[in-house]
């Protein structure tokens, strides 16, 4: 169910967008767009116009010609756009089966349609099973296979009562048996909001968008009124203009050019996103992903490895290295998680310790948790040994289980802690009953090239700021180290949410992700909420993006795609409004310049002849569309620039490359149009 991804130079591809071209200028469909839709007017007269009256043809065809040109050229580029998505859509429905289902009633099983399934209801899942509807495990553990969603081949656990228990309908148990609440009615799947974000079915136009789109409305109108009152002034001093003449001179006054590509420019940014396995649940979050300048980023995982790796034993003052690695390997027997099984590793490599068979009638493990911040193990009194209790953990949780025991931290213990913090390191102290025995050194390794992705997001004006559970001093070295701004550390689902309304009151916006129902209030929070695919259900409709790939680094790609929408939407406007100034320059002086032969000095093209400059004008006009849909759907290349900078460069090469090229292109039609006996 991984959206297959289609090339626009797909020649099937691109004969279903000519279809949809044709199908968008239907005049009940294109009225959406004010722009496109005069100029399908004008296409419209200037045709009528051809039949209706007598003066020559062959000018009135072609300006008709070029006209309807524009408008399908102006449709293409939207539905090229929408084209992708479509047929993307085509090969998720393609995938999905009709899956049979075990519900639970009443303490029975009743195998069911899928379809009949209603959120709420219960069923069973076991090994080989396909999982009938989107829902949460409520009973049981098993792996799943979630290849079909994710393309990842790799099986992945999910369970009940924690932040794995999210599954989505269409993916394959692999093994055990599993209990599952339905969590959507048919028709609201995960797979259904995809099918219908990716074929745009359900795109909704941002405020951004609705704005511009009201501002190029409103200067279609305006040149609209103008043209007409310049009808009864042209007639007046026996000067009258045709039909078509007209018509070619409001398509090429009017912003064409961003009226044509505005929506495809939408498009195409939500197209991005589905690439990188991101599904937003509208344009409007891809479009706040770009305006945002504060990133809220998870440690682990996202700027570190996230596998912290045991690198060296500290042993208190007075105490024997082997006694602290003995009691060190013991804690971490039973421990399951990366870091207990690097004390293990490291345990033998340093100092030969194999790991010891411990049965549970003599020993009782303590797991980790993030209340105690400690795990260990417990031995009862036997054979004359006195009872032990081993714990390994944070310093100041250690410190406090001593307190309890009678004990305290002893400074040589504390000077280390201190020491690995500073480093960037995790300090995990072991202590034996009521003494501390010394530090395991933990190093969680930075990923490479992180520190440079920040530099640009920094150039970029945005701000990133690491959320982690370390203490303090663990985390300004590691922030020092990744070259963050600023950290949040210790945090919990209270801070996080603080923290984003802080600098929302700031008159920032924030973006973040989360795994967790108790990352759920700040995913809802935050401007841009990108949820893990892993997480929970709660955390998914929070989150107004998820990533099907569940990684937490992907939010720098979101943002960055965000950002190219902007860009590249604003690029284009400034090259539109900046040709359509230049086309005024450049044709009004050759059109009017028989009427008033005192104006003649403006034509500084030396266009050849009214008819030559308009019609040269109108092929200009349509060309140009064709020329910039390639990098309206691709998105200009995103520079870590910051604002100032960035409208400078705008202004440079849109601007000023919109205001040359209507005088070099309409020129060199001019010419070619010379070689031609078009009258």
């Amino acid at each position: 169910m991984k959206p297959k991804q289609f090339s626009f130079s797909d020649p099937q591809l691109l004969a279903f967008s000519l279809r949809g071209a044709i199908t968008k200028a239907n005049p009940f469909v294109l009225w959406r767009n004010p722009v496109i839709f005069v100029t399908e007017i004008g296409a419209l007269v200037s045709t009528l116009e051809i039949f209706l009256s007598n003066e020559p043809k062959v000018f009135t065809v072609q300006i008709s010609v070029w006209l309807w040109f524009t408008v399908l050229f102006s449709t293409f580029a939207e539905a090229i756009a929408e084209s992708r998505g479509k047929a993307q859509a085509d090969s998720l429905r393609q995938a999905r089966t009709i899956t049979m289902a075990r519900r639970l009633r009443e303490g029975r099983e009743e195998t069911v349609s899928a379809t009949e399934l209603r959120k709420g209801d219960l069923v069973v899942c076991v090994a080989g099973d396909l999982i009938p509807a989107d829902g949460e495990v409520t009973q049981g553990a098993a792996t799943v296979d979630e290849s079909a969603v994710t393309g990842e081949s790799a099986p992945v656990v999910r369970e009940s009562g924690g932040d794995r228990s999210a599954v989505t309908g269409g993916t394959k148990v692999i093994s055990d048996r599993i209990v599952i609440q339905i969590t959507s009615d048919p028709g609201q799947t995960f797979l259904d909001r995809m099918i219908q974000l990716v074929e745009g079915a359900k795109r909704q136009k941002t405020p951004n968008e609705i704005a511009l789109g009201i501002l190029l409305a409103a200067l279609t109108f305006i040149f609209l009124l103008v043209i007409l009152t310049l009808v009864p002034f042209l007639h007046y001093l026996d000067a009258p203009v045709s039909i078509a003449t007209l018509a070619a001179l409001v398509v090429c006054l009017i912003p064409t050019t961003i009226g044509g590509l505005l929506s495809a420019i939408g498009i195409a940014g939500i197209d991005r996103l589905v690439q990188h396995n991101v599904m937003a649940t509208s344009g409007r979050a891809v479009e706040a992903a770009g305006d945002i300048d504060v990133l809220l980023l998870d440690k682990t995982g996202t700027i570190t490895l996230g596998n912290r790796m045991a690198t060296e034993f500290v042993p208190g003052a007075g105490v024997d290295l082997l006694r602290l690695v003995d009691a060190a390997q013991l804690a971490s027997l039973a421990d399951e998680t990366p870091e207990g099984r690097s004390i293990v590793v490291l345990a033998k490599q340093q100092c030969g310790l194999r790991g010891r068979e411990v049965l549970e009638n003599q020993a009782r493990f303590l797991p980790f948790s993030a209340q105690t911040r400690m795990s260990g193990v417990d031995f009862p009194e036997s054979d004359g040994s006195p009872a032990r209790s081993i714990r390994k953990g944070s310093g100041d949780a250690i410190e406090s289980f001593l307190r309890k025991q009678g004990g305290s931290l002893p400074d040589s213990v504390r000077q280390a802690v201190d020491r690995i913090a500073r480093d960037g390191g995790t300090p995990l102290v072991v202590a034996d009953g009521k003494e501390a025995l010394g530090v395991i050194h933990l190093k969680d390794v930075v990923k490479g090239g992180i520190k440079q992705r920040f530099a640009r997001l920094r150039q970029m004006g945005i701000r990133t700021i690491m959320i982690t559970g370390d203490n303090p001093q663990t985390a300004a070295a590691i922030a020092m180290e990744a070259g963050v701004d600023d950290y949040l550390a210790q945090a919990t689902p209270e801070a996080k949410l603080t923290r984003i309304r802080r600098e929302q009151e700031g008159g920032h916006l924030v973006a973040m992700t989360g795994d967790g129902t108790n990352d759920a209030p700040a995913l809802a929070q935050a401007d841009v909420g990108v949820a893990m695919n892993t997480g929970t259900q709660a955390a998914r409709e929070a989150g107004n993006m998820v990533d099907l790939d569940s990684n937490p680094t992907k939010l720098i790609e979101v943002v960055e795609i965000g950002k190219q929408l902007l860009v590249t939407r604003g690029a284009l406007t400034t090259f539109s409004v900046a040709n359509d100034v230049a086309k005024y320059f450049a044709i009004l002086p050759a059109m009017l310049m028989g009427t008033f032969p005192v104006i003649a000095p403006l034509n500084i093209m030396k266009l050849r002849s009214p008819e030559s400059a308009i019609i040269s004008a109108v092929i200009f006009n349509a060309l140009i569309l064709v020329a910039l849909i390639p990098l309206a759907l691709r998105g200009i290349r995103l520079r870590g620039l910051t604002a100032q900078a960035l409208l400078v460069r705008n202004a440079l090469i849109y601007g000023l490359g919109g205001l040359v090229a209507p005088f070099v292109g309409i020129k060199a039609l001019d010419l070619l149009l010379s070689l031609f006996p078009w009258k």
